[in-house]
């Protein structure tokens, strides 16, 4: 089972602020969207000095950054929005794990989005973060990668009612987009695990338990990637009439309860896949006992065979002097066609007991 591992880093100084990840070679770039529901206006390739030229407080504004490696680049939009460095060390550092935050007028939330990796049975992990704040969306991802294209897409051709909406149905809808990737990645382990309960059935190779044991690894790793997301929605859904999240609208936490609720699904699910993991164990262990209780069973049949043989050839092995038969010109023919009808006579009773 994954265990998290305490590493003892450098010293730093608290405004110092370093990237955790393994992207660390991804250029750092920016894309904005700034749209209502008659407008659209989307920028790329800019400067992080020329937010301000772009941003329209009037209008609903998405800035979305791939790339975490340049800091610089992260403390002036951090800046930009006065956001506290706390919130900008939990974007760059990518072993936090799922949290909320709300700090003055700003929310904060950080996710972990998991996908199979289709060459093995790892999980790849990302970290996205967002910043909610005066009715900006700032979305942060690792690396440049497909989960929100279709998000765009709907905001490009005015599809659904993402254009008629704050900033806030917007993070419903990038929070959603990223736990459709939880869906994604335990069908896939469903799959693989079905396949390894049939090959269990065909075979007793002790790879079939390795693979087994990844799984139940992957499994327990989601569990531990969705229930902090489970309690962060929660928190979102238990305060909705405390006035404590001004940053989202009171209408729309309807939207982050089904997000509650889908993280319920996940889980129940989970605990559903790992039951039947538990069984692929057990029943791999009994085709195992079953193959050498077989074996067992051959083994015994096969000495009992040679017992009553093993006894008439001791007999006649001892040199007693006076043994009549030894002495009989057709003995040695009747003691071997003996010890073969004894042979036939056991075969067939065991045959009859059904015994092998």
């Amino acid at each position: 089972m994954r265990k998290i591992k305490y590493k003892k880093g450098k010293k730093v100084q608290p405004a110092l602020l370093e990237y955790t990840g393994v992207h660390k070679y991804t250029h750092t770039e920016i894309q904005l969207f700034v749209y209502d529901n008659l407008n659209l206006a989307e920028f790329n390739e800019f400067e992080v000095n020329e937010i301000e030229k772009h941003v329209n407080y009037t209008k609903v504004n998405w800035l979305n950054v791939h790339g975490l490696n340049d800091p610089d680049f992260i403390v002036k939009i951090g800046e930009y929005l006065c956001v506290d460095n706390f919130m900008l060390s939990d974007i760059l550092n990518t072993t936090k794990r799922t949290k909320l935050d709300e700090y003055h007028d700003t929310l904060f939330f950080n996710i972990k989005s998991l996908l199979p990796d289709a060459d093995s049975n790892n999980i790849m992990v990302e970290q996205i973060s967002f910043l909610l704040k005066n009715g900006i969306l700032v979305s942060f991802q690792e690396k440049r990668s497909d989960f929100f294209t279709h998000i765009r897409e709907r905001i490009r051709t005015h599809s659904g009612i993402v254009r008629t909406k704050q900033a806030d149905y917007l993070l419903f809808l990038l929070l959603d987009a990223i736990m459709e990737n939880f869906y994604i990645t335990i069908e896939n382990e469903e799959d693989k695990v079905e396949e390894l309960i049939n090959l269990s059935k065909r075979s007793t190779d002790l790879s079939i338990l390795e693979q087994i044991e990844k799984h139940r690894d992957n499994y327990n790793f989601l569990k531990r990637s969705i229930i902090p997301l489970r309690d962060s929605l929660y928190s979102i859904k238990s305060i909705k009439d405390d006035n404590v999240f001004d940053a989202i609208d009171a209408n729309n936490f309807t939207f982050f309860e089904r997000l509650h609720q889908k993280c319920l699904e996940l889980l129940e699910q989970i605990e559903y896949d790992l039951t039947t993991l538990d069984s692929a164990s057990n029943f791999f262990f009994s085709t195992q006992s079953h193959k050498m209780n077989e074996v067992m069973k051959t083994l015994t049949v096969v000495s009992v065979f040679f017992m009553p043989l093993t006894f008439i050839v001791g007999v006649y092995g001892m040199n007693f002097k006076y043994m009549p038969e030894l002495e009989w010109e057709y003995g040695y023919f009747v003691i071997l066609g003996l010890m073969f009808l004894l042979l036939l006579g056991m075969v067939y009773y065991f045959k009859r007991k059904k015994w092998f």
